[in-house]
């Protein structure tokens, strides 16, 4: 077996974002038959893919982009992945092979696939078939997501994930609709699903100065987290501006170009909050 160039195995401080579809064969097909394999499941519009560790789930993973996006969450630092044309059509099979070749590097670090986005439950066909794949052959299964269109899991395709990263972006309503332009509770009544499977969470929050950091809203997303059962960890994500560039370069307003990152001692006190509730917290 091929093993991953080193370049690929990167640490969750050095990931690359935005690694694009290089050693993927593009798909290209007529616009029928084109439609007819994304209903199917067998083609799927991606943004990137990447071999990295300790991101993104336990050990070496596999993270999956996928293109498009329901939230337009204001600290969003990858906006090129919200709209689904924009991706490069990949068939299942190429990333069944993918994984194939790195089974061993999975085996030994603990690894396995991650399927994130965007949102990757807005194309829940094609993400169940990959994610199903994945089990058959052994491979621990995770998927990122906002929780949103967790409708869109099948009961068989909550079967095939080991593990749902849970970005919980606010605990406060208006605040949650401030920061996606979505409602919280789809997100909400996902974790209750996953929790009464006894689905692994780990549940993601990014702090942000001004817009989420308010101590109230923090407890808030702390009492979501404790009501499920199967959260195994929370992670506190301090704000960054690594996605300003690709905001201007899109075109797109980007209202956090005055945001400064929290300090050190704002990330901690808010995971202070998490960890009074006896939750593992990073």
């Amino acid at each position: 077996m091929n093993q991953p160039h080193a370049v690929d195995l990167l640490t969750g401080a050095e990931r690359r974002l935005g690694a694009g579809i290089e050693g993927l064969e593009e798909t290209v097909l007529d616009r029928p038959d084109r439609l007819a394999s994304i209903r199917a499941g067998e083609l799927a519009s991606i943004h990137s893919w990447e071999l990295v560790t300790a991101v993104d789930g336990p050990g070496t993973r596999l993270t999956v982009f996928f293109s498009g996006c329901p939230l337009r969450c204001l600290y969003c630092h990858n906006p090129d992945t919200m709209v689904m044309r924009d991706g490069q059509d990949i068939s299942l099979d190429e990333l069944v092979k993918r994984i194939r070749r790195y089974r061993s590097v999975f085996r030994a670090s603990g690894g396995g696939i991650t399927l994130s986005g965007g949102e990757v439950l807005m194309q829940p066909a094609f993400a169940a078939n990959l994610l199903h794949a994945a089990h058959e052959m052994g491979v621990h299964t995770a998927i990122d997501t906002s929780g949103f269109l967790g409708r869109h899991v099948s009961d068989q395709m909550l079967e095939d994930i080991d593990l749902v990263l849970l970005d919980v972006k606010s605990g406060d309503e208006d605040t949650y609709k401030t920061v996606t332009g979505r409602d919280l509770q789809p997100t909400i009544e996902f974790g209750d699903r996953l929790a009464e499977a006894g689905t692994e969470i780990w549940v993601r929050f990014v702090l942000v100065p001004g817009l989420t950091d308010d101590p109230a809203n923090i407890e808030k997303v702390a009492d979501i987290a404790s009501r499920w059962s199967t959260v195994s960890r929370v992670e506190v994500l301090p704000f960054h501006q690594m996605g300003q560039d690709k905001w201007e370069n899109l075109g797109l307003a980007y209202q956090l170009k005055d945001t400064p990152p929290p300090t050190n001692e704002q990330v901690e006190a808010a995971r202070e909050v998490f960890r009074a509730r006896g939750i593992t917290t990073y």
